[in-house]
């Protein structure tokens, strides 16, 4: 039977998805970190979509206990007609002219001077100069951040996403964050223009405009939600095509074939492995009663490799053709980013694979995907034949 009184700690020493399965087949939903434990853990789909779908039972008040006093007031942790109508307004920000705009502006210019940089070489981390250089430098740029300052942002994103592991340098580094933007948020609510954080300082509710907090709680969360997570997931998809250089080449010859390797590495790889939820009152999941006041960790992580709705859950299937993952949580707080990560996902996959010819892994370093919460390669050492060049301009 699974363990799930197991400690998080001992998780080091064995992989989380075999852990994962031992309680999806015997005790899909039980108590995690101990007997007394106010801490539940769900791992099936139907029960993860279940409560992902019912905010009125499973509140996401929790978030604002754990991301609160990091991020601040985000939307994350509303429920109901507040909820609704601060994700309507964020929504506008990322509306579809929006994303075009910064797909050739901003997005294809950014991953292609960044394989500009390994001009002249055959060698490559892709992890330290790549997948975590790209997404955080779109990230910065929608902010209007310049580019000598992109560094910070990548240091405040890794130090934020520590979370309440480490307040202290999480804190730290959001405060900087703040710090840094505000005489940007300032000079847009005086001269506001075309861009993500002028629509956020204008945005009005019931004929006022947002307050510090739920402007700053925005941006907070934009830099690690949206730039962090993407890197991770950028990673998980190189290192599946690396894997299987007979794939990769298939995807090479058939750019088009870029979607459903970005899908098929979310359910099989997620890089933000569980959301919180908590109980507003006593509640069966799956023949389980759960009482009211706990806190839940839905493990979409687990849900996208569940036997009951995927076959050979556990292997990367680039045709695969079976019922959409969870990775971008589901309800209506899903991924309000999803988008814009897809987006870059095709197109910095698309120039690593069309510019750097014979790209495979460095066969004497083994590297593969770590971690609990959010997962990804640590390093991606790599060896290529050349760096063609990139487009004009």
């Amino acid at each position: 039977m699974a363990d799930t009184d197991v400690d998080d700690g001992s998780f080091e020493s064995f992989d989380i998805y075999d852990y994962w399965k031992e309680c999806r087949r015997d005790q899909p939903v039980g108590r995690f970190g101990g007997p007394e434990s106010d801490i539940w853990l769900v791992t099936r789909y139907a029960d993860v979509e279940r409560v992902l779908r019912d905010p009125k039972r499973f509140s996401s008040r929790v978030n604002a206990d754990t991301m609160g006093p990091v991020m601040g007031t985000v939307i994350l942790a509303m429920d109901g007609e507040e909820h609704r109508r601060y994700r309507n307004l964020v929504a506008h920000a990322f509306r579809p002219s929006a994303l075009a705009s910064w797909e050739s502006t901003l997005i294809v210019p950014t991953i292609h001077r960044l394989v500009d940089g390994l001009a002249d070489r055959t060698r490559a981390d892709l992890v330290e100069e790549i997948t975590s250089q790209f997404p955080v430098q779109v990230i910065a740029g929608v902010l209007g951040v310049p580019s000598e300052d992109h560094g910070r942002f990548h240091e405040w994103a890794l130090d934020m996403n520590k979370g309440p592991d480490d307040y202290p340098v999480s804190i730290a580094a959001s405060a900087a964050m703040r710090a840094y933007l505000t005489p940007i948020v300032e000079d847009r609510k005086a001269h506001p223009t075309d861009d993500l954080v002028s629509d956020i300082v204008t945005a009005e509710i019931d004929g006022e405009r947002l307050g510090d907090e739920h402007i700053y709680g925005f941006l907070r969360l934009l830099l690690p939600a949206g730039a962090e997570t993407t890197f991770a997931a950028m990673g998980n998809c190189l290192l599946a095509l690396l894997e299987k250089p007979a794939v990769l080449d298939r995807v090479r010859s058939d750019p088009s074939l870029l979607d459903a390797v970005v899908e098929e590495t979310l359910r099989w790889e997620t890089s933000v492995t569980m959301v919180n939820r908590e109980t507003t009152c006593p509640v069966e999941i799956d023949g389980v009663e759960v009482p009211e006041g706990v806190s839940l960790v839905c493990a979409t992580g687990s849900a996208n490799r569940d036997e009951s709705r995927y076959t050979d859950p556990d292997l990367w299937d680039l045709d695969r053709n079976e019922p959409p993952h969870i990775a971008f949580g589901t309800g209506r707080h899903q991924c309000l980013g999803m988008h814009l990560a897809r987006m870059e996902l095709r197109i910095g996959l698309a120039a690593l694979l069309q510019r750097l010819p014979g790209l495979r892994l460095d066969p004497d370093d083994a590297v593969r995907v770590e971690g609990l919460a959010f997962r990804s390669p640590p390093r991606l050492p790599v060896i290529f034949d050349s760096v063609l060049p990139g487009p004009p301009g």
